[in-house]
C-alpha cells in the first residue's frame, strides 16, 4: 500500500480534479491524505467542502510515495507558501511521483521541478508562459507522463490524470 497526499488551496480548488483522482488511488486501496496550509476546510469552485488531515508544514516530516497538487483558480496561490514548493521538490528529487493538473501545474513550475521536463497546464496564456519561463517543455497534451512527473490540463483530463497516478504507483 502506497501512501499518496493530495495538496488542495483553502478555496477554489476544483472539485472534480481532487475527487476523481482520490477516488481512483483509494478505490485501488492506496491510503490518501488531504493537505492544505491550514486545517480548516477547503472549498471547492463547485462547493465540495473538504477537511484536510493535515497541514503542509505538518505533511513535510512525512514521506510520501505521490504529492499531487490539484487545480483550480485558487491553485496558482499555493506557491506563495514555502512549505508547499519544499514538500513539492522533496517528493520530486526522492523520485516519488510528483503531479498537478490545471493550474496546479504552475506550483509545480515555480517548486523548480519542470526544468527540462514534458508537462501541460491549463491552456491560460499566462499559465502556459509560466511554464516555458521555468523551463519546461510544454507539450500541451491532456495528460503528460515524463519520469516521477505526471500532469494534466484541465477538470475534463481528472479521470486519466487519476488512472496515470495509479498506473505510475503500480
Amino acid at each position: 500500500m502506497t501512501n499518496a497526499l493530495f495538496i488542495l488551496a483553502q478555496s477554489q480548488f476544483r472539485d472534480e480534479e481532487f475527487q476523481k483522482p482520490f477516488d481512483i488511488l483509494t478505490k485501488a486501496g492506496h491510503k490518501c491524505s488531504v493537505a492544505s496550509i491550514e486545517k480548516q476546510d477547503c472549498a471547492g469552485v463547485l462547493g465540495l467542502r473538504v477537511k484536510p488531515d493535515l497541514t503542509v508544514q505538518e505533511a513535510l516530516r512525512r514521506e510520501w510515495d505521490a504529492v499531487i497538487v490539484v487545480g483550480g483558480p485558487g491553485s496558482p496561490r499555493l506557491a506563495d507558501y514555502p512549505e508547499v514548493l519544499q514538500l513539492v521538490k522533496k517528493a520530486c528529487n526522492s523520485g516519488k511521483i510528483t503531479a498537478s493538473i490545471c493550474l496546479g501545474g504552475t506550483v509545480l513550475a515555480r517548486a523548480g521541478v519542470l526544468h527540462g521536463r514534458k508537462a501541460t497546464v491549463f491552456n491560460a496564456d499566462w499559465a502556459v508562459s509560466l511554464l516555458v519561463d521555468y523551463e519546461a517543455d510544454y507539450t500541451g497534451k491532456q495528460v503528460e507522463v515524463d519520469g516521477n512527473i505526471i500532469t494534466a490540463d484541465a477538470p475534463g483530463a481528472a479521470e486519466r490524470f487519476g488512472r496515470a497516478i495509479l498506473s505510475a504507483l503500480r
